[in-house]
């Protein structure tokens, strides 16, 4: 059974911090942009998985999306994109020098944007397929 109230806070949360890396990317902080956008879609991982019963507690998205079961390529390519903005962008000691906001570009804070858009569209086609699937076997 299907956990709408599960998939939809975790949804919602989503797309909350999806427009926040949108102000962010507008207001020029694109080392947020990148981080928020990471966020974005492990919250939407997160949705799917809560809300089919298989909650999941971590951070790397590649690891995350493969308990949801076969993955389209893109998705899985855009997971290990974003991966790589969870850390980098938050800590100057990851860094031999300066500081996160000078090592990142408006065009990766709008690709991050991007890769978090197509990972929520995936997770939302998904959750109604499943709704259907699962509406079509009550009626049976």
């Amino acid at each position: 059974m299907l956990d709408d109230k599960e998939y939809s806070r975790w949804i919602d949360s989503a797309k909350n911090t999806l427009a926040s890396a949108k102000h962010d990317l507008e207001a020029g902080y694109y080392n947020w942009a990148c981080f928020k956008a990471q966020q974005a879609a492990e919250y939407a991982i997160k949705a799917l998985l809560w809300g089919i019963g298989k909650p999941e507690y971590g951070h790397a998205l590649t690891r995350l999306i493969n308990k949801i079961g076969r993955i389209p390529d893109e998705v899985q390519e855009a997971c290990a994109r974003l991966d790589k903005y969870y850390t980098l962008p938050r800590y100057a000691d990851m860094w031999s020098e300066g500081s996160p906001h000078e090592y990142y570009t408006k065009r990766e804070a709008q690709e991050a944007i991007y890769y978090a858009e197509h990972i929520i569209n995936y997770v939302e086609c998904r959750w109604r397929s499943l709704k259907k699937e699962e509406k079509s076997s009550r009626e049976e």
